[in-house]
């Protein structure tokens, strides 16, 4: 069975940095790309970064040049670096998967980004 599990949001101020994880299990991880999204408050989901199982990765062009995703695959773990933290990133942070075309999801991690 497929799980998700997010660790490391928090409460920072303007300028500040999170280092966001996300532990999966149930799966061969070093085999499929693996998403962030995030749901500000008040409004819809959106996609964050995505990074393959090759290494390569994908931004929203809001994030771009502040986060970076990454993968420790030894370890079944996605990351997020994310620095110069603006208040409109305030937002719970989901990490996410396809496998055989069923979206998983794990339960969120608040980031909230305010002085």
């Amino acid at each position: 069975q497929v799980q998700l599990v997010e660790s490391g949001g928090g409460l920072v101020q303007p300028g500040g940095s999170l280092r966001l994880s996300c532990v999966a299990s149930g799966f061969t991880f070093s085999e499929y790309g693996m998403n962030w999204y995030r749901r500000p408050p008040g409004k819809e989901r959106e996609f964050v970064a995505y990074i393959r199982s090759g290494g390569g990765t994908s931004y929203r062009d809001s994030v771009k040049g502040r986060f970076t995703v990454s993968r420790d695959n030894a370890k079944s773990t996605m990351y997020l670096e994310m620095n110069s933290l603006k208040p409109e990133d305030t937002a719970v942070y989901y990490c996410n998967m396809n496998l055989d075309w069923t979206d998983y999801w794990g339960e969120g991690t608040q980031v909230t980004v305010s002085s």
